[in-house]
């Protein structure tokens, strides 16, 4: 019998699941049985982080007709495409789409009763629709592979290069298999040596701290009524927080006949004082649809520029080399939307635009005038630095000054993202995701600089992208500014700093958005989710195996710089574990998927049409895993392979 474990069941997984179902008729031989392991002490479909075991508060970020865990035309496969519903097709008619159960929650049968495709589900409505995709998943795989779930967790790893892999589960049982694939998803580090000390000083005075952290997990409890609380970071953490605090606490959001949004507060409420690198949350994502055709992307940064850029001599630096051709897809994006949905705005005809488009770089002088002659108005220009950095070289003489211009600039924000007049913002947005597919080839050939990849990878280019594409619902800014209006919720600026105070036990910040001003709090939270670094590493079996020397944290080094990403390394064309035992090949028996390692492609499920990353990793490595699962029983040919001098197996 041959076996395969999947350590972690949740939408990485379960997507794997998915492709392994779809190639197998091609791949695995007929008389080949295969028993899959499916190892998560959480629910199959939803894990971990999409559990059904949430608050209710808590939503996603994108619309329903946009969350697909299913292949379509647009995918990009060696393997077969599968299609399947959306989040907003199988809730329209579940009973449509087998293996058919009731959903038992009655809040969430409520919900998807009533969801339209351009709501933001509930998470656990989420967790319901992944929770239908793992059940469909299994349902297709065929007759001679059996699947088994393990509702614990896996904590150790073993065994040769070529031979049999021992999972070692927390319940002290042992599988012996012949592949392992780790999708363990969004995993948490320990607390880095800066958490450590703001954490000592809480514990000395009696505060309360909580580093970066997943937010449904959070003990808040301990943060009392009017209580002031710095949150540092103004993106998804802070907004999954700012509901658990009012809400969450029995405060009440009331619509206003203009569309906004008033709050009346329990009391119970800590005052919430925010801030950030930039001072501003996120971008709201958009509630509306493209008004014009699509744009034909990409058509800059595609696989054949990737391919002359990775032809050049020499190293690479993202902003300097690579940038420039995002830039200018993006601004396609934007501007293929502008000239055909809304081309009473425009001067010139798009195909005079774009010809001259084509023929410049983004940032030439020709490029920007193209573009103020085509573009009369300035609200409809494209500006990347105004974008990324609303605050910069502001600096406000009073708090209230700074809180008017917050709401000003909220309030446009959210109206713009609402307004399908602004839909070139739309397609800014796909141009912005269809970027994402191209830079793993960039980054997993070790082209770019270790400078390059620490601060702008890693650093400039994963927070902008955030800033823009991840942003959370245009309810939650309007709630934000109800918050604000009733003197819960206080900004705090730009470019934050948090000092700790021992005299007085208390956290004090201050922002150059509001100069000679200081704020003090007995509470400090770092709104921002864990990133993972594989030396603090909390998960078990990665800890094991890093100790062993059988697996290393991507590094990127060059003569000035090195850069340790924290992510774990692995050949991104498949997922295969670079094992430094193993001269730092390829292990031909482990594979990885997911946020944790340098594949960077951190959602495991997309939108529909837009030949998804995750997919198109899921894919390449199903395809590799059945291949090698495929070959004449491994184990069994271990003594003809040592015999003949191939085997890689460690002493």
């Amino acid at each position: 019998m041959t076996a395969l474990a999947i350590i972690g069941a949740g939408p990485r997984g379960t997507g794997l699941l998915e492709r392994i179902a779809a190639s197998a008729a091609e791949l695995l031989p007929e008389e080949r049985r295969l028993t899959i392991h499916l190892i998560d002490p959480h629910p199959p479909g939803g894990g971990r982080i999409w559990r059904h075991q949430q608050s209710p508060l808590l939503r996603m970020n994108s619309m329903a007709e946009d969350v697909t865990m299913f292949t379509d035309e647009r995918s990009v496969l060696d393997g077969p495409v599968v299609s399947g519903p959306s989040l907003a097709e199988w809730a329209r008619d579940q009973a449509a789409h087998p293996p058919y159960r009731p959903v038992a929650d009655p809040a969430v049968r409520a919900e998807l009763a009533a969801l339209a495709p351009t709501d933001f589900a509930t998470r656990q409505t989420q967790s319901a629709y992944l929770d239908w995709v793992f059940r469909r998943t299994a349902a297709a795989l065929p007759e001679r592979i059996t699947l088994a779930v393990h509702r614990e967790s896996a904590v150790a790893l073993s065994g040769p290069a070529d031979g049999p892999q021992l999972v070692t589960l927390a319940s002290g049982r042992e599988l012996l298999v012949d592949q392992v694939v780790l999708a363990l998803g969004h995993l948490g580090s320990a607390p880095t040596g800066r958490d450590a000390a703001t954490a000592a000083f809480a514990a000395r005075h009696g505060r309360y701290h909580l580093p970066p952290a997943f937010s449904s997990e959070a003990d808040l409890d301990a943060i009392g009524p009017g209580e002031p609380l710095i949150l540092r970071g103004f993106g998804l953490a802070f907004v999954d927080l700012m509901a658990l605090f009012t809400e969450g606490r029995g405060g009440r959001f009331e619509d206003r006949p203009d569309g906004s949004k008033s709050y009346l507060p329990s009391g119970r409420e800590p005052l919430l004082l925010v801030g950030s690198r930039r001072g501003v949350p996120y971008h709201s994502k958009t509630g509306y649809r493209l008004q014009g055709p699509p744009a034909p992307l990409p058509r800059y940064f595609g696989p054949a520029a990737v391919d002359e850029l990775l032809a050049l001599p020499g190293q690479l630096e993202l902003r300097r080399d690579i940038w420039p051709l995002m830039a200018k897809e993006i601004g396609f994006g934007y501007y293929h939307e502008l000239f055909h949905a809304h081309p009473e705005r425009t001067a010139l005809p798009w195909a005079e635009f774009l010809a001259a488009y084509d023929a410049q770089d983004w940032y030439a002088p020709e490029t920007a005038a193209l573009v103020t002659r085509a573009v009369p108005d300035p609200v409809d220009r494209l500006d990347f630095e105004q974008l990324d950095r609303p605050l910069a070289g502001l600096a406000f003489d009073e708090p209230e000054q700074l809180q008017r211009h917050l709401r000003d600039h909220i309030t446009a924000d959210a109206d713009r993202r609402a307004d399908p007049a602004h839909s070139a913002d739309l397609g800014a947005f796909l141009a912005l995701l269809s970027l994402y597919g191209q830079l793993p080839r960039l980054t997993g050939a070790g082209r770019l600089t270790a400078a390059s990849t620490a601060r702008e990878l890693d650093g400039w280019w994963q927070g902008f992208f955030s800033f823009l594409a991840s942003g959370p619902p245009g309810f939650r800014l309007r709630e934000l500014l109800a918050l604000s209006e009733a003197g819960v919720l206080r900004f705090l600026g730009a470019d934050l700093t948090v000092t700790e105070d021992e005299a007085s036990g208390t956290f004090r910040a201050q922002s150059p958005s509001l100069p000679g001003h200081q704020v003090t709090a007995t509470a400090l939270i770092d709104a921002y989710l864990p990133r993972h670094a594989l030396e603090r590493t909390e998960d078990q079996l990665l800890a094991g195996l890093l100790r062993a020397g059988e697996l290393a944290e991507e590094v990127v080094a060059d003569p000035e710089h090195t850069h340790r990403s924290g992510l774990l390394s692995t050949d991104v064309t498949d997922g295969r574990v670079l094992d430094p035992g193993l001269g730092g090949a390829g292990h031909p028996r482990r594979l990885a998927l997911g946020p944790h390692t340098n594949g960077r492609a951190f959602a495991a499920f997309a939108r529909p049409r837009t030949n998804a990353p995750a997919f198109r990793q899921n894919d390449a490595a199903a395809r590799t895993l059945l291949r090698a699962l495929a070959a004449p029983d491994p184990i069994a040919d271990l003594g003809a392979r040592m015999e003949a001098g191939l085997t890689t197996a460690r002493p």
